[in-house]
């Protein structure tokens, strides 16, 4: 049996060579474990880490209660890590973090103060202390993106999120949809809402973003959200005989 599912709450953790942040990560999330108002676990995934990563998160997990891990055959990116991870969740809420801590595990709690009123909650955070071109481009981005998805969104690339794991389960993941998120669920009919979360500086390790391939790939994926919204169908069933049991 999944164990997720004597969980209320799996965390999804996608890991790509971030040996150095992991320790103070173990660290976070064992304090939210203790405090979290609802069962919660962790389910980490290594995208084929080549520093130790891996080696720390199975040392990790097999010590822990509440701590699993996967490990991908193939390096699958952000996205598919999220995939990955999201097709062995049982538990009724999945939530999503990222490795570097630049978000805070904490904050899951005021995520899950909305979980009874949408399908996904997202957390927004506070750029103003990224240097001005990182400001700048996440603002282009963001309107930019808005302006062809009209999911009202400020911040769809923050990777604290929260949802409802059915929902998420059923949505048509490609590479880079993590951006689409709550444009994805509001397509299919159901809520997003969002919530203001802390954001603070790398403090370890480095970042795996790269700007002119950011920019490429979400132009591309823009192009595949348009398409499939003008192809996406949702019929409406007028009348019917099948009686539930």
């Amino acid at each position: 049996m999944n164990p997720t599912a004597d969980y209320e709450l799996t965390v999804v953790i996608p890991v790509y060579n971030e040996q150095e942040s992991l320790p103070d990560l173990f660290n976070a999330l064992e304090n939210y474990h203790r405090r979290a108002s609802i069962t919660t676990c962790f389910l980490f995934v290594n995208d084929c880490s080549t520093d130790g990563s891996f080696g720390l998160i199975r040392e990790w997990c097999l010590r822990q209660n509440g701590f699993f891990y996967i490990s991908l055959e193939h390096r699958s990116g952000f996205t598919g890590s999220i995939k990955a991870g999201l097709e062995k969740v049982t538990s009724p809420l999945t939530g999503f973090i990222d490795a570097d801590l630049r978000t805070s595990p904490d904050d899951f709690e005021l995520l899950l103060a909305r979980r009874n009123d949408v399908a996904l909650v997202c957390g927004i955070r506070d750029h103003s202390h990224d240097n001005f071109f990182t400001h700048m481009n996440v603002i282009l981005f963001s309107k930019i993106r808005r302006m062809i998805t009209h999911d009202d969104i400020v911040d769809t690339t923050c990777p604290l999120k929260l949802g409802k794991t059915h929902i998420l389960k059923m949505l048509p993941w490609f590479s880079g949809m993590h951006c689409f998120l709550p444009a994805l669920v509001k397509l299919t009919g159901h809520g997003v809402a969002t919530v203001e979360v802390r954001y603070q500086k790398r403090m370890k390790g480095k970042s795996k973003h790269c700007f002119i391939r950011s920019a490429v790939s979400g132009f591309c994926d823009l192009l595949v959200f348009m398409w499939m919204r003008k192809r996406y169908v949702e019929p409406a069933i007028a009348e019917s005989n099948l009686i539930q049991r």
